[in-house]
Formats: C-alpha cells, sequence, structure tokens
C-alpha cells in the first residue's frame, strides 16, 4: 500500500560516507576508537553512571565490543555515537549520541553523559548543540527528542541551554536500579 507522504529522510543518509568529526571550539565529536575503551569503562564505574543510566561496564573487553556495536550502528543507520574530547589533548570528556533513529519521520533521540572531571564546565551542553545543529541542519532530522530523569536536574540544565523545550513527564517511563523514573521529554525542531 503506497504511503501518501515521502520520508523525511532516506536510507543510507549515514552509510557510504565515514561518520564526521565535529568541532565546536576546543571541543571534538570524534567517532569512537578502540584505544577508548579503558577510558569509557573508568568512566562507567562512576556512582553518578550507575544512578542515571541502567547500563554497567564489567571490563574493558565488554566495552570494546560496545565501541564495535556503535561503529555497527552507524553503518546500519540505527545510531550515531561520538566521543567527546579535548581538541588538544583528544582526552575524553564524554559522549553524545543519536539513539532510536527512525528515518522516515527525521526523528532520532539525543543522549549524552560526561566524565567526573568534566562535569558542570558545559562540555554536554556544547556537544549536544553541535550534535543538535549537524543532525538539523546538516542531515535534515525533523525532531530531537531528549529524556532524562526527573530528578536528574544536571540533565534537565543542559536540554534548556541547548534549545529543548520541555514538552512534558512520561510518568514511570524508565527503569533504573532504584526503580521506575518518571521521564521528562525535551524537543527541538528544525527550524522553531
Amino acid at each position: 500500500m503506497p504511503f501518501l507522504i515521502s520520508p523525511v529522510l532516506t536510507p543510507e543518509v549515514f552509510t557510504g560516507r565515514p561518520q564526521p568529526t565535529l568541532a565546536t571550539g576546543d571541543l571534538l565529536l570524534r567517532p569512537w576508537r578502540a584505544g577508548d575503551a579503558p577510558a569509557v569503562y573508568e568512566v562507567f564505574q562512576d556512582p553518578v553512571m550507575h544512578q542515571w543510566h541502567a547500563r554497567t561496564a564489567g571490563s574493558e573487553e565488554e566495552v570494546a565490543d560496545w565501541i564495535r556495536d556503535w561503529h555497527q550502528a552507524w553503518e546500519e543507520e540505527r545510531e550515531a555515537q561520538w566521543a567527546v574530547v579535548d581538541a588538544d589533548s583528544d582526552r575524553l570528556l564524554g559522549r553524545v549520541a543519536l539513539r532510536e533513529i527512525r528515518l522516515g519521520d527525521g526523528t532520532a533521540e539525543v543522549a549524552y553523559w560526561t566524565v567526573p572531571a568534566a562535569r558542570g564546565r558545559g562540555v554536554a551542553a556544547r556537544a549536544t548543540t553541535a550534535l543538535a545543529r549537524w543532525a538539523l541542519d546538516e542531515i535534515g532530522f525533523h525532531r530531537l527528542e531528549l529524556l532524562h530523569a526527573v530528578r536528574n536536574e544536571a540533565s534537565c540544565r543542559v536540554a534548556t541551554r541547548t534549545g529543548f523545550a520541555l514538552e512534558g513527564t512520561k510518568r514511570s517511563a524508565i527503569l533504573h536500579p532504584d526503580g521506575w523514573h518518571d521521564m521528562h521529554l525535551h524537543a527541538r525542531v528544525r527550524g522553531v
């Protein structure tokens, strides 16, 4: 049965081209490298990560598998994951990603985290702004969503600072180790 509308983005918007490195001031958003596994493993030992994320890392080898999966997800246009690094030293500062990509609808979910030493320095906000600009203006996504636990005030500040308007609360939406969390839903729409 034919559709009455055309897809917003067509397949192969990512494949056939290498994942770009995005620059924003003193930060680079670059594709993950195998050598990043030890730093990612270390971040996932942080209690703050355990508070807001459902995933944990049991070993550097497990994280190396994640990195391989992130590269495969780019090729399959399911997700796009970037390491956020210091532009001069290449030191890992965080991660920013597009998840839940739906090309036909032109939508994706933005996700991020930062290493403990980078928190409170605007790293997540700057990386999210750069990613949103690329996704909306260069690639042509129509809508980007951002979800965070209602109690995660730092993440709410990042969403607000980066132009993601609060649209509402998804009640009891995500299960974390300490139970079900209500989630704030923020979004940015292209051209708005």
